[in-house]
């Protein structure tokens, strides 16, 4: 019997098998590391090669006069080097009825409580033990005992590098404010930010956490399993989270999580909880820019319509050249318009803007926007290091400056300080590049709208 010669494909086969084949294969890798689409992730790669679906920064928007209702004073330790303060949060931790300040120092990497008792006094101690890369910190009622306990996300190193460095920890208070010290993650990639809610519906307290990574990163959220153990479950594997907020974005009733992804895509992420703990990713809103520098997000009805949309800065300028700001670094907002859509609006430029915040600062019952800068043109004076956007009430914002110094500001709070109902801020700086002439650590600024001699 003759045996059949088996005939080799053809080579316009083999190429029709590479040409179908490895886009397909390309697909199906990405989807797994996002969760989104194959008709998702080609919008992604449509918006990356046609650069246009954002609007073009207006440029020097024109400011509104400056109106100096900030009084600044330093609070906490006298700083004999130059400070890298990565972030601060403001809490009632004793509540005793008088916020406080918890601050992250990287130099020292260590967290921070500065006790305000009595009113405006404050005094500076250590909670917690030693922590590598402290990189954001955040109070919750972990484990429902009536009192408040903290939140470290851990980067291991603030600067880049693809090893797992990073932990969550959680710091255990037990209502005297000593804290016993749980590490929940361990040797993942470098974590920015740790926020908390009930993410299942069970009545416990979960975590939704973010990871810069380098290379490699992730967001996950963590499920309370009781007695300060949790279950990680990977929501996306990108490089380059910020923040991870959580909020009710679709007002059905139970808690979603947003994520600001910067590096590698520039996007603003949803994850729209059923309710159980299944989430559904969505993106909300991506820019087709490398240099974007998205270096924060908070949620805010900045519209007053009753759903919370997301203030959004790009300022990031860690590995450009000499920490300098890029023309594209400012504000914005993305309005919730429902059903997950948002509209993006451009707020206005600022060179180095970072860490985003909203309160009514002038009383005048809407809700204005702040934000500080920790890269601009410093050896210029003028150079500002905060700015604020006066809500008009109908859509619109004026932005005007604030201060010029202390310079080099990467992290605000906004919070009630002293009592009187306004907000006031919270600023902590991060002293990477010179000059360091008009350098700070912590600065407390008191709001006097409406004192007499101011507006």
């Amino acid at each position: 019997m003759t045996r059949r010669a088996v005939r080799a494909p053809s080579p316009l086969l083999l190429l029709g098998l590479i040409v179908v084949g490895v886009p397909l294969a390309l697909l199906t890798y990405e989807s797994r590391r996002t969760g989104l689409s194959y008709r998702e992730i080609l919008g992604r790669i449509s918006r990356k090669a046609a650069r246009d679906d954002r609007p073009a920064p207006p440029g020097n928007l024109a400011k509104g006069e400056t109106i100096p209702f900030l009084a600044p004073r330093p609070v906490g330790e006298t700083p004999d080097e130059k400070s890298t303060i990565s972030h601060v949060t403001v809490s009632d931790l004793d509540q005793d009825g008088l916020n406080d300040i918890l601050l992250c120092d990287v130099l020292h990497q260590r967290v921070k409580w500065i006790r305000q008792s009595p009113r405006d006094e404050y005094a500076e101690r250590l909670i917690g033990e030693e922590i590598a890369g402290p990189a954001h910190v955040e109070t919750c009622d972990l484990d429902r005992d009536g009192d408040l306990d903290v939140m470290v996300s851990a980067m291991g190193m603030i600067l880049p590098n693809n090893d797992k460095l990073g932990k969550v920890i959680l710091l255990e208070n037990d209502g005297n404010e000593d804290f016993t010290t749980h590490v929940s993650a361990d040797k993942i990639c470098r974590v920015t930010d740790v926020r908390c809610g009930d993410l299942d519906g069970d009545g416990d307290v979960d975590l939704a956490v973010g990871q810069f990574g380098y290379d490699q990163g992730e967001i996950r959220w963590m499920r309370n399993l009781g007695g300060w153990r949790y279950s990680s479950e990977i929501l996306l594997s990108l490089s380059g989270t910020i923040h991870t907020p959580v909020a009710d974005m679709d007002g059905d009733g139970d808690l979603d999580i947003v994520a600001l992804v910067s590096q590698e895509w520039e996007e603003v992420y949803g994850f729209d909880n059923d309710g159980r703990g299944g989430f559904r990713t969505r993106i909300l809103y991506g820019v087709a820019d490398d240099d974007y520098g998205s270096s924060g997000i908070a949620i805010a009805d900045l519209d007053s319509d009753g759903d919370p949309d997301i203030v959004w800065s790009n300022g990031d300028a860690f590995v450009a050249t000499d920490y300098r700001p890029m023309p594209s670094h400012g504000l914005q907002w993305l309005e919730n318009t429902g059903n997950w859509a948002f509209a993006y609006h451009r707020l206005g430029d600022f060179p180095g803007a970072y860490d985003p915040d909203a309160a009514d600062m002038d009383g005048d019952g809407d809700l204005d926007v702040v934000a500080v800068s920790g890269f601009n043109y410093w050896d210029h004076l003028e150079a500002q290091s905060m700015m604020w956007w006066e809500n008009q009430g109908d859509g619109s914002f004026v932005g005007r400056d604030l201060a010029a110094a202390p310079t080099h500001l990467i992290t605000m709070a906004l919070a009630d300080m002293n009592g009187d109902g306004l907000p006031d801020a919270v600023t902590g700086s991060m002293n990477l590049y010179p000059p360091f002439d008009r350098i700070g650590r912590i600065t407390l600024w008191i709001n006097r709208w409406g004192a007499e001699g101011e507006r």
